[in-house]
């Protein structure tokens, strides 16, 4: 998979996603990015990317010709999203599809934003990641690379294990236990894993993660039981 990314600040890439798995993974060649600074499409001698609002309002708003120049530089856009408070809120379905993309083009603003028309005229996809606003987009684009990076064949080395993590199927993922088997915490409370864990009966294990998927779901975010 390959992502393109139109932002001011290129530096900010491969930023975390250079460590840990998705760092090898990006070694390996199963995914690989371009960060374009639109700085460079610029009109004038000194690099403007942003003017005032029609209308009047505070801040400044991102060309829409500085824009196009930096999208139409790229020889294959493939999907092209824009990181945005107002877009499609980001999920585990919408993760899927983009990682079946094998060419993702972000486009990060900054300011109060990007002109309108350059989402209009190239169709670009609007993409939050939640209920707040950021200073800019591209931490939110990391987020998007990093949650489509994983689901990459190969990447996570088991691939059933994103078949078990919340979300993948509606639900939020069963409680995890590792050794020791009892454990005294800072309070001097004995803490045991559940004796279902420890008897080998796959069966009840099975059943036993699935009524706690359920149930933490049910407590938690009822409305993915709705859903």
């Amino acid at each position: 998979m390959h992502f393109n990314l139109l932002t001011l600040f290129p530096e900010m890439f491969p930023g975390p996603l250079g460590l840990s798995i998705s760092g090898r993974a990006l070694e390996e060649k199963k995914w690989s990015f371009t960060a374009i600074q639109i700085r460079d499409h610029a009109h004038d001698k000194h690099k403007t990317v942003d003017d005032t609002p029609f209308g009047g309002g505070a801040g400044m708003v991102m060309r829409a010709d500085v824009i196009e120049g930096a999208l139409l530089s790229l020889p294959d856009r493939g999907r092209v999203i824009y990181m945005s408070p107002r877009g499609r809120v980001l999920n585990q379905q919408l993760v899927e599809e983009l990682a079946a993309t094998p060419t993702l083009t972000i486009l990060c603003g900054r300011y109060e934003g990007v002109d309108q028309r350059v989402l209009d005229a190239h169709d670009i996809e609007e993409v939050s990641i939640g209920d707040y606003v950021l200073s800019g987009g591209e931490p939110a684009a990391l987020i998007v690379m990093d949650a489509c990076i994983r689901l990459l064949h190969g990447v996570m080395g088991n691939d059933e294990t994103v078949n078990e993590e919340s979300f993948s199927n509606g639900l939020l993922e069963y409680p995890h236990y590792t050794r020791p088997a009892e454990w005294v915490d800072a309070n001097g409370v004995l803490r045991a894993v559940p004796d279902v864990l420890r008897g080998g009966n796959h069966a009840e294990i099975n059943k036993w993660r699935q009524k706690q998927s359920l149930d933490l779901t049910q407590s938690r975010r009822p409305d993915l039981i709705k859903r």
